[in-house]
């Protein structure tokens, strides 16, 4: 009986991860995927299951079977899961069509959506909150021996199964069934759940007492440290409030560091996100064996922070030479079917190696927490509270780290700060647990502090060599010789960098190693008639004709939106016509307008032109609530691959688009053929061409694409005479330039 419950509850663990990544999908079309947007949908999932996890945590106790309240609760996610497709479509639908237009520019917008965004999810999120305290009080009322050893199990079970299914939705379930599919798919293994459990349930009747010994149920408390029940309690929940925070913190500087070794692909993430899961798996499966057998749990528990710090600064050497390592894997495996999986379950390698040591060290302390309160004298109740305060500690460690801390101090500075709060906490146990006397307690705080102190001051003195970690070696398999970092900057959603390099020099700006747009420095020079002209090569091809191939079929156009900065040089070519009244350029990473200043005067316009207008925003998001009706949009992203960016190439997109353009209003779409396979592209026309009356595509360079679509009643003629604006004069637009 007992197998077959960590059997489903593997399943369970599956189907939870995959609504999380499913919804974070859903809800990015929704509401965006800006690092407030990504980090609101984390919070709502995650509030809602701390919310079901202490709901449900102080009410256990009170049920005679908690075995089949967890089975009832599965079917039902199972029934919300099947409808959730349905019910998501209807409440986007009439947010598009009545409450977005109705509210406008309204400061009540952001709010609305956000309620009905959390309003989607938050059911489900609390119930799933609800299946672990259940299931684990429900399988200790069935056998209350060894609880240390259950619960660690149970959550190995959870959390082994949350990895393979991030690995399965992204993988497979996504290009098999699609969303909806995919979905449908977790809502099968809920209802399979909880189908199952009812009927384990139902052929043996659990025991009458609830859990609270070593043992057996019934046992006198344990003392531990000197500590009352109380004491312990308020100790133990602050710990597991703090180590999620770390943790959490943790996982963003780890997913924002190993993209710049694996790539912003969507697949690159979930390698990363199954490989943290994976390691939490594991340190539970090691401590099922030790934690009803240890005898001072608290200075096991103490002992286990201190080495999870240490393990996570020690891994930053490791992640360095991970860059090198990319770069002979890219050179070992062929280009072809198998030889792309060895290199995916390398890649995952690689996440394995920098992320395991610390992650196997979080997935012991919540076992071994939770095992402690529940023979200290808190009974059953701790299952629940323990896991309610750890998930309200992951959402501060993701708030903290993705918000604040990120764009503040960068990503090395927040996994040192992480791992000092590891140990920080370690120190507090430990100081609590070596002994009575209180002079021996501050020898043992003193000691550890100092260790402390010094790891920290060390893996802060760490070089990390920001070439090295901009160099895109995910594409190219080389890392950098003869360039020159000319900006650099860690921010919300990605990482920005400036480089220099080439000869003649070149001009590179990119988000998280991957190019966005380069720039021969001839614009440095005086613009005169004198000036000698050189023929466009390289990326200012594109960011040349791309704009101005554009403006060529609204040569009239007075509103204009450009979606994403690069270099601005799409920007200042809008703001070149004598006719445009204002250009919008809609940018979801500050640090990238930050970086493109390098351009400057070459994209003077953009900063200096009263007519220029700046948004920080995620493009989708804003198309679809923005009452703006504009003559020409042109959106840069080009690259359907890149994680947050591929909603910028599907229908439903097009179809905001459409809604943001004047009648006569045009759309042009960039799009990069390298790296892409045929299919991929040939989809994002098959969107474009069922939200738009005609489109043209024209080649601007090798194997860059300009599409350029509108649904006026006559498909209008290019006028080229735009190519005839100023050019390097940011004066006025009236005023000749070379």
């Amino acid at each position: 009986m007992r197998l077959i419950l960590y059997a489903v509850f593997v399943l369970s663990g599956a189907a939870g991860l995959i609504y999380e990544s499913i919804w974070a999908r859903y809800l990015g079309l929704f509401v965006g995927h800006s690092a407030h947007a990504q980090i609101l949908v984390i919070g709502i999932f995650l509030g809602g299951m701390a919310l079901g996890a202490l709901l449900i945590g102080s009410r256990s106790t009170k049920l005679r079977d908690p075995l089949k309240w967890y089975a009832i609760v599965e079917v039902l996610i199972g029934a919300i899961g099947v409808a959730f497709h349905d019910v998501y479509g209807a409440v986007t639908g009439v947010a598009y069509s009545s409450i977005f237009p109705a509210l406008g520019g309204s400061p009540l917008l952001p709010l609305v959506k956000w309620v009905l965004a959390g309003a989607l999810i938050a059911p489900q999120s609390i119930l799933l909150g609800m299946t672990f305290p259940l299931m684990g009080a429900g399988v200790l009322r069935h056998f209350p021996r060894l609880p240390g050893r259950t619960l660690s199990v149970l959550y190995f079970a959870n959390s082994l199964g949350a990895a393979g299914g991030v690995l399965l939705a992204g993988f497979y379930l996504l290009t098999l069934a699609g969303l909806p599919g995919t979905l449908l798919t977790a809502a099968m293994l809920n209802l399979l759940v909880g189908l199952v459990t009812l009927v384990v349930a139902n052929r043996a009747e659990p025991e009458t007492v609830t859990v609270s010994g070593a043992d057996t149920a019934g046992t006198p408390p344990m003392r531990f440290g000197g500590l009352s029940t109380a004491q312990l309690w308020r100790l133990l929940l602050a710990i597991s409030f703090g180590t999620a925070v770390a943790s959490f913190m943790y996982e963003i500087a780890w997913l924002r560091m190993l993209s710049l070794v694996l790539g912003s692909a969507t697949h690159s993430f979930e390698l990363m996100l199954s490989a943290f899961i994976l390691g939490l798996a594991l340190g539970s499966f090691w401590v099922r064996a030790r934690a009803d057998r240890w005898s001072d749990p608290l200075r096991a528990l103490g002992a286990v922070q201190l080495i999870m710090g240490f393990a996570a600064l020690a891994t930053l050497p490791l992640y360095l030479a991970s860059f090198g390592w990319m770069a002979d894997l890219i050179g070992t495996f062929a280009r072809t079917d198998a030889g792309y999986t060895g290199f995916t379950l390398a890649r995952y390698v690689i996440c394995l190696v920098v992320m395991v040591p610390s992650t196997f060290c979080a997935g012991i302390t919540l076992p071994l927490i939770t095992r402690t309160l529940l023979v200290g004298g808190v009974g059953e109740r701790a299952i629940g509270s323990v896991y309610g305060v750890n998930t309200f500690g992951s959402i501060v460690g993701v708030g903290l780290a993705g918000v604040v801390l990120m764009p503040l101090v960068g990503m090395r500075a927040v996994l040192v700060s992480a791992a000092a709060l590891d140990m920080i906490l370690g120190v507090a146990v430990l100081a609590l647990a070596v002994g009575k006397r209180p002079a021996v307690r501050r020898l043992a705080a003193g000691a550890a502090a100092a260790v402390v102190v010094v790891s920290v001051v060390v893996a802060s003195r760490l070089e990390f060599d920001s070439l090295l970690l901009t160099s895109g070696v995910f594409r190219h398999g080389g890392t950098p010789s003869g360039s020159e970092m000319v900006f650099y900057r860690d921010g919300r959603t990605a990482t920005v960098s400036l480089t220099r390099a080439g000869d003649p020099p070149v001009l590179i700006i990119a988000t998280n190693g991957k190019p966005d747009g380069s720039l021969p420095l001839w614009w440095q020079e005086p613009c005169t008639e004198a000036t000698a002209r050189h023929p466009l090569s390289g990326d200012a091809t594109t960011q040349s004709l791309a704009p101005l191939i554009a403006l060529a079929h609204a040569p009239r156009a007075r509103t204009a939106a450009v979606i994403g900065q690069g270099t601005g040089m799409s920007s200042q070519s809008f703001l070149g016509s004598p006719f445009v009244e204002e250009v919008t350029t809609i940018e979801i990473e500050p640090a990238m307008i930050e970086g493109s200043r390098s351009f400057y005067p070459a994209n003077a316009r953009v900063f200096d032109d009263a007519r220029s207008k700046m948004v920080v925003a995620d493009a989708r998001s804003y198309m679809a609530t923005t009452p703006a009706a504009y003559d020409l949009i042109l959106s840069e992203p080009s690259n359907p691959w890149v994680s947050g960016v591929a909603s910028l190439f599907t229908t439903e997109f097009y179809g905001h688009v459409t809604n943001s353009l004047t009648e006569t209003g045009v759309f042009a779409q960039w799009l990069h053929l390298y790296e892409l396979e045929d299919g991929l592209a040939l989809a994002v026309l098959a969107a474009l061409y069922q939200n738009f009356r005609w489109f043209e595509v024209f080649m601007t360079a090798g194997w860059d694409m300009l599409v350029v679509a509108s649904n006026a009643p006559q498909r209008p003629v290019a006028d080229w005479s735009v190519f005839q604006y100023p050019g390097c004069s940011i004066s006025g637009p009236n005023e000749r330039g070379t």
